[in-house]
């Protein structure tokens, strides 16, 4: 009996370690097909728009192509448990936001998906200032016009909200509450992108949007530009003033992008994930690029180190969701 257990111990053990080369291999082989990458937001928007930024450069980098899947509604909610369900293998990923990553975990009680648990960061990937815009007629030149303008009207004047738990909506609120204005939320689905053909439209007055999605629009006079959200202005669009300058300092903000994968993901992946997104921000072109639509490349040291910028940003979204006390309508 004792020598049937030990043979059976030994052919345990050399399965295991069969088991174990096989997946070395496999991860040595990574990647070996095309790559399924989720974005949570229609096409159009901020995040959509940095991925296909990036894409060229990843692919050429990881040597597979990226098959990107916009997956969008419930402010992103329903692309990221899709992405969080799926194999932890390097060939599903998912490309987050601050708004997904960050805002949501506090803003929604009945989320099934806590990020700092079910996904592993592999790198951030930009950085995008906000801009207030407005309808090409709409009667103000400035946030601070606007904010006049408003005061004579409470209630009166509408504003895009896309997503009601995504960084420019609650840009919006902080602003709306610091400046007393008493404004109309109209809510829209799919991200930035169909909000701001509404806008054009003139269908709605005002919203707050990353700069990336109002860049080309502004700068062909279909949109008017009343604030950016940096402390200095922006070389791409000069002439449009920034918060500060207008003597709202609180409402300096960022969006972000960055790459994901689920946890659980073998670290060798990981790492080759990572170099592919450095390689592709490394290339002056893509930089370029994603320069010119409004964003700024901002790569991660590590992953450790965009797991630690991660941890950071959901605190303090935690700590303005508590104050403004905005809840799922």
């Amino acid at each position: 009996m004792q020598t049937m257990a030990a043979c059976l111990r030994l052919s345990l053990a050399f399965l295991s370690l069969i088991a174990i080369a096989r997946d070395a291999r496999a991860q040595d082989a990574y990647p070996s097909r095309p790559i399924h990458i989720i974005v949570p937001f229609a096409p159009g928007g901020a995040s959509d728009l940095a991925l296909r930024l990036l894409q060229p450069g990843l692919e050429q980098a990881l040597g597979q192509p990226l098959v990107i899947d916009n997956r969008s509604g419930a402010a992103g909610n329903i692309g990221m448990e899709l992405a969080a369900r799926a194999e932890p293998d390097g060939y599903t990923l998912f490309f987050g936001n601050v708004g997904t990553m960050a805002i949501n975990p506090h803003f929604y009680a009945d989320l099934k998906i806590k990020p700092d648990k079910d996904f592993a960061p592999i790198s951030l990937v930009s950085e995008t200032p906000g801009i207030f815009i407005a309808r090409p007629d709409f009667p103000a030149a400035s946030l601070k016009d606007m904010a006049a303008y408003v005061k004579t009207r409470p209630g009166k004047v509408n504003y895009a909200a896309a997503g009601i738990s995504t960084l420019n909506t609650l840009e919006m609120q902080q602003f709306e509450h610091a400046a007393g204005l008493k404004m109309m939320q109209v809510p829209y689905k799919g991200g930035a992108g169909p909000a701001v053909n509404d806008l054009m439209g003139g269908h709605v007055d005002v919203m707050c949007v990353t700069y990336s999605s109002a860049l080309p629009h502004v700068k062909s006079g279909k949109l008017k530009g009343l604030a950016v959200t940096t402390r200095e202005r922006l070389s791409t669009l000069p002439d449009v003033p920034t918060v500060v300058e207008l003597g709202y300092p609180n409402s300096v903000s960022s969006s972000w992008q960055g790459l994901f994968t689920v946890a659980g993901t073998p670290q060798m992946i990981v790492a080759k994930l990572y170099a592919a997104v450095a390689q592709a921000l490394a290339d002056p072109a893509v930089r370029a690029h994603m320069e010119t639509a409004g964003m700024l490349p901002t790569p991660s040291r590590s992953p450790d180190d965009f797991k630690n910028y991660l941890a950071a940003e959901s605190t303090k979204w935690s700590k303005v969701v508590t104050e403004l006390g905005v809840k799922p309508q």
